[in-house]
C-alpha cells in the first residue's frame, strides 16, 4: 500500500454535501456524465450521476495521485493486453477479449469460439435438435449468477413477441429442491441441458447434471446426452463425462468465472434473447471497455466509481455498501455484484503477500425499490452505520401497463437519494433525520441488451481500479476453496473434527 497516499487522503477536510453543492454551483456538470454507446445524435445511454458523494477537488486530486502511484495506467494496460495480472494462479484476466477488446490474438479466439456458439444456437432455434421449449442450465457462482441476471432483465421483453425464445432455467444449488422446481416447469420431451463448468468437474454442477439426465431418461427420452449442451474450458473433460464434440462450446482459461458471461457461460442468453440480441449485449459491454481503456482520471466513469468506494471504505470507515434497483428487471444485479465485488476484492493480502493495512472491499448488499423502503430504509436514514448507496433506475418503463406505476417508481427512487442527503430537522429525536447520506443515482434511458452489457462491463472495471487503489489481486478467490475441502472430506468420512461438527455430522445422519 502507499501510506504517504493514505496519510494525504486522511488529512484532507471533509465538507458535508450541503456545504460541496453550496459552494460549487457546477458541481453537477463534473460528477453527473452521461455515457452514450456510440457517437451519433440519440444514442442510447447511462446518466452516472455521483454528485451526492463526498467527493470533492482536494480528494479527487489526491485519489489521481493516488492512481498514479498505484499504476493504474500500467496495470489497466496489462490488463487489455492479456498479460498477467492474476499473479498467484499465473494468468492474465481476458473477459474484455470476448466482447472485441483486447490483444488480438485473444480477441480473434472469441470471435471464434462466439462463430461456433451462433451456429448452435440459431441451428437449436431453427429446429435442427427438434422443438425446443425449455433449457435447464446448470453451473454454480459465476457460472450461473451472470447468465440469471442477464436473463431476467433481458429475457422479459427483448425476445421475439417481447419474450423468451426459449425458456431457460437456471439451477445452481446442490438443494434437490431447486432441480425440482425446473423440473416441474419442463417437458422432458421439449427440454435441454446446458452444463456449464470451466473445469467440468465442479461437484455441485456435475451432480445436478447427472441427476437432470436421471430425470429425462426416465421421463422417455432414449439419449438424454444427445440433449446436453457443454460450456468449458476444459472440452477433453466435456467428452470424457459423454458429450458430443460438436456440442461443445470452449472458452479460454483466462476468463475468470465471475467474468465468463460474455463468453460461452452467455449461451442460455443467446438461447433465450436470440443471437442479435447477445451480439448487441457483447457490444455494449465494448462500448464501457473502450471508454474504461482510453479515459483519465475522475472522466474515467469506474475509476470514479472507485474513488468513492475508497472514500467511504478507507477514509469513513464504510463497512457496507447498498444497492437497490428501481426495476424488477434488475432484481438479481445485487446477487450478481455480491460475487462480482467480495469475491473479487474480499481480500487480506496485497499484490505481494504482505498484509493489508486497512479495509479492502465492503460487503455488497441491496434489493429492490420500492420493496426495499418498507424494510431496510430506517437503517439508511435513521440507523447509526453510515452506508453510500447505489440506486439503479432506467428513464423507459419495461412494462405496457399505465404510465403511473413507472412515475410513481422513479419518484420514489430520485426521493430517496434527495432525503438521504437532505435529512429533516425535528425537536422530536425519533423523527430527526440526520441527512449528509451519501448515494450515487445510475440512469439508463432503457433497459436494452446494449445498455445493460454496458452497466454490467462498468461494474467489472469499477471492481478492478477498486483492486489496483489497494494494491490486491482481484482475478483470484482462494477463499472459496477451504470450506469445499473441509466438505470433501466430510464425503470421504472423516470425522475428525471440532465438538461442534461432529455432534451436527451425529444428528444429521451424515456420518
Amino acid at each position: 500500500m502507499n501510506n504517504a497516499a493514505w496519510n494525504k487522503l486522511q488529512g484532507l477536510d471533509k465538507p458535508t454535501l450541503k456545504q460541496l453543492f453550496d459552494a460549487d454551483s457546477g458541481r453537477l456538470d463534473t460528477f453527473a456524465t452521461r455515457f452514450a454507446l456510440h457517437e451519433e445524435d440519440g444514442a442510447p445511454g447511462i446518466l452516472f450521476d455521483w454528485s451526492k458523494t463526498h467527493l470533492d477537488a482536494a480528494h479527487v486530486a489526491a485519489l489521481e495521485e493516488l492512481a498514479e502511484a498505484q499504476d493504474f495506467a500500467g496495470r489497466r494496460a496489462a490488463l487489455f493486453a492479456g498479460e498477467i495480472v492474476n499473479p498467484t494462479e499465473g494468468r492474465a484476466a481476458e473477459h474484455t477479449a470476448q466482447r472485441g477488446v483486447g490483444s488480438e490474438a485473444s480477441v480473434r479466439l472469441a470471435a471464434e469460439n462466439h462463430h461456433r456458439m451462433a451456429a448452435i444456437v440459431e441451428a437449436i432455434h431453427r429446429g435442427a435438435m427438434g422443438k425446443v421449449k425449455h433449457l435447464i442450465h446448470v453451473g454454480i457462482g459465476g457460472s450461473a449468477l451472470g447468465p440469471a441476471l442477464a436473463i431476467d432483465a433481458l429475457a422479459r421483453t427483448n425476445g421475439p413477441g417481447g419474450g423468451a425464445m426459449v425458456e431457460v432455467h437456471v439451477v445452481s444449488n446442490i438443494d434437490g429442491c431447486a432441480l425440482e422446481q425446473a423440473f416441474a416447469k419442463c417437458d422432458p420431451a421439449t427440454t435441454m441441458l446446458a452444463v456449464a463448468s470451466k473445469t467440468f468437474t465442479t461437484i455441485e454442477t456435475m451432480t445436478n447434471a447427472d441427476s437432470v439426465l436421471i430425470w429425462l431418461r426416465e421421463n422417455g427420452v432414449e439419449d438424454p446426452y444427445g440433449r446436453v449442451v457443454a460450456l468449458t474450458a476444459a472440452p477433453e473433460k466435456a467428452m470424457e463425462w459423454g458429450v458430443d464434440e460438436t456440442r461443445i462450446l470452449p472458452f479460454s482459461e483466462s476468463v475468470g468465472g465471475r467474468y465468463s458471461l460474455w463468453s460461452s457461460i452467455g449461451f442460455p442468453v443467446a438461447m433465450a434473447l436470440g443471437w442479435p440480441d447477445f451480439a448487441e449485449f457483447l457490444d455494449g459491454a465494448a462500448a464501457m471497455d473502450v471508454h474504461f481503456r482510453d479515459t483519465d482520471g475522475l472522466a474515467n466513469l469506474p475509476l470514479r466509481a472507485a474513488f468513492a468506494d475508497q472514500y467511504y471504505t478507507r477514509l469513513r470507515g464504510c463497512q457496507t455498501r447498498a444497492v437497490f434497483a428501481y426495476d424488477e428487471r434488475m432484481a438479481l444485479l445485487p446477487d450478481y455484484l455480491q460475487q462480482l465485488e467480495m469475491e473479487s476484492n474480499g481480500k487480506q493480502v496485497t499484490f505481494d503477500g504482505k498484509p493489508m493495512d486497512g479495509n479492502t472491499a465492503p460487503i455488497t448488499w441491496g434489493g429492490v425499490g420500492t420493496d426495499a423502503q418498507h424494510a431496510v430504509f430506517q437503517l439508511l436514514h435513521q440507523g447509526t452505520n453510515l452506508v453510500p448507496v447505489d440506486f439503479i433506475a432506467s428513464i423507459a418503463p419495461g412494462h405496457d401497463l399505465a404510465f403511473d406505476h413507472h412515475r410513481m417508481l422513479l419518484s420514489n427512487c430520485f426521493a430517496q437519494g434527495a432525503a438521504l442527503m437532505a435529512g429533516k430537522h425535528s425537536d422530536d429525536p425519533a423523527r430527526a433525520y440526520p441527512g449528509d447520506r451519501p448515494s450515487a443515482t445510475i440512469l439508463v434511458d432503457d433497459l436494452t441488451p446494449a445498455t445493460f452489457g454496458a452497466l454490467v462491463a462498468f461494474h467489472e472495471h469499477r471492481t478492478f481500479a477498486n483492486a489496483v487503489l489497494l494494491g490486491i489481486n482481484p482475478f483470484d478467490q482462494f477463499g472459496v476453496e477451504l470450506g469445499k475441502e473441509i466438505a470433501k472430506q466430510i464425503e470421504a468420512g472423516s470425522t475428525q473434527f471440532d465438538p461442534s461438527t461432529t455432534a451436527l455430522l451425529a444428528l444429521a445422519g451424515i456420518v
